[in-house]
């Protein structure tokens, strides 16, 4: 079976796009770590800032077990982030939510987050709208 080489330029675009997402997370744990969380604490809080979830979606969401998701939570809940509340279609799930705090957080954190803001300032308006647009293909 003949072997499948990666030609010279989509093994940059590769590298490349590893490097981006390695210094994502780098900054974004630092910033989550200034705001006394955890990253991934830091995560499922931005998830519930834009809405009410049911546990098991942000697992699945961030491709994780759901007993994770409580710990992580419980942690939120705990400082007044995060508080549980019923689901109103069904009263049987509980949805995680933000408190008004936890939304503030939750912004705060995003706007430390200088890291995309920088390198994409350097860009115009339409390549950024071309980089979107690739990666939105990339992505399916």
């Amino acid at each position: 079976m003949p072997s499948r080489r990666t030609d010279p330029l989509t093994a940059e675009v590769v590298e490349l796009i590893g490097d981006v997402v390695a210094r994502y997370h780098q900054e974004y744990e630092q910033a989550a770590a200034s705001h006394q969380l955890t990253g991934a604490q830091a995560r499922v809080l931005g998830l519930l800032a834009g809405e009410a979830t049911p546990m098991r979606r942000i697992a699945q969401k961030l491709k994780c077990e759901p007993s994770n998701i409580t710990g992580i939570v419980d942690r939120l809940e705990g400082r007044g982030l995060v508080e549980r509340r019923p689901d109103p279609a069904d009263r049987r799930v509980k949805l995680a939510a933000a408190t008004d705090e936890g939304r503030q957080t939750a912004d705060r954190l995003r706007e430390s987050l200088d890291f995309a803001r920088e390198p994409l300032a350097a860009l115009s308006e339409d390549e950024r709208t071309v980089l979107r647009d690739l990666l939105r293909r990339m992505l399916g």
